[in-house]
């Protein structure tokens, strides 16, 4: 099977999932992982699927011909993972903080100087307790490079502002 990355987007509504997993079904490829989401009234997602080799043209034809529907889908050859010498510590990170602006772009570019690769974040926006003040919420999983330690990537988020809490929980990639 020959690896597939889809992204999509279109205007929310019924039967979207249907129709790209029918047409992906439709030529003998195979669902591998998602992630979708509705995001301000538009429907959003990224997809790895796999196609036979003999048909990732009439995969990635029919994904195109999606447009028809409201639905635009751009399709790229997925690569296979470059092998790592040694395995990288990998870290889940959760991070809540008060939402100001620029609070993404200070916490990847953090993750940046220490060489970190981010694999998924994933964030939203949720009301705090008692105040109703907007907090900011994201999930992270990263994998740092050799010689930076959990304690140093937490230490250098928490200096981003006083109200950020990061959680840590530390595993091997």
């Amino acid at each position: 099977m020959t690896p597939l990355v889809l992204t999509l987007i279109g205007d929310d509504k019924p039967g979207l999932v249907a129709a790209v997993s029918q047409a992906v079904a439709a030529h003998g490829g195979t669902w591998l992982e998602s992630r979708l989401a509705r995001l301000s009234g538009k429907f959003a997602g990224i997809v790895l699927v796999g196609a036979p080799e003999a048909g990732v043209e009439a995969v990635t034809q029919a994904l195109r011909d999606l447009g028809g529907a409201g639905l635009k889908v751009t399709v790229e050859p997925g690569a296979d993972a470059p092998a790592e010498s040694a395995p990288r510590e990998t870290l889940d990170l959760e991070i809540v903080g008060n939402e100001r602006p620029g609070i993404v772009r200070d916490l990847t570019r953090t993750l940046k100087s220490l060489g970190a690769n981010i694999e998924e974040f994933s964030s939203g926006l949720e009301s705090a307790p008692f105040t109703g003040q907007d907090m900011f919420r994201a999930k992270v999983r990263a994998t740092l490079p050799e010689g930076v330690a959990p304690a140093q990537v937490r230490a250098m988020l928490e200096r981003l502002a006083g109200e950020i809490m990061v959680d840590l929980t530390v595993g091997e990639g």
